[in-house]
């Protein structure tokens, strides 16, 4: 039987190597959260949408049927904006609403046609934006970086 180091053991990482990594998630988040950053991929879409609503509709399309509570949970949001803004994409067509089918009492929300044809525009435009941004890159460059991207996700809503 052959004896591991006592880092792999440990699963121990290089703290440099860490530090490297946090540090560019930390860039990364940061620079996705920037409103100038919706406001730029709105833009670049041509949809009439308040970047406000910009994060609830996307996340409504990625992951509903979705109530209020998850909803502003997954946005960083307080419930009781959420489901003013939830309102909101109601009145605009952009959402259905309807009782959750595991509890009556739920409403949740899901993309109604016109939100899905805004969600295509939106999804276009990120496209465009994201070539012009990895103008540089390789195809096997980008399928590693998504790879690896998605392991991480996964390990880390584990």
């Amino acid at each position: 039987m052959m004896l591991r180091s006592k880092e792999t053991v440990n699963n121990a990482h290089n703290r440099d190597i860490l530090s490297g990594l946090q540090a560019a998630l930390i860039d990364v988040v940061d620079e996705l959260n920037r409103p100038r950053r919706d406001d730029r991929l709105i833009e670049e879409a041509g949809i009439p949408l308040d970047r406000a609503l910009f994060p609830l509709l996307t996340r409504i399309a990625r992951y509903g049927p979705i109530g209020v509570v998850e909803l502003a949970d997954r946005t960083g949001r307080d419930h009781t904006t959420v489901s003013r803004q939830m309102t909101r994409l109601d009145e605009l067509g952009l959402i259905n609403r309807q009782a959750s089918a595991r509890d009556k009492r739920v409403r949740e929300a899901s993309v109604s046609e016109k939100g899905q044809r805004m969600i295509d525009a939106l999804n276009a435009a990120r496209e465009r934006l994201a070539n012009r941004i990895l103008a540089s890159w390789t195809d096997s460059e980008l399928d590693q970086l998504r790879q690896l991207l998605r392991r991480f996700a996964d390990d880390l809503m584990r």
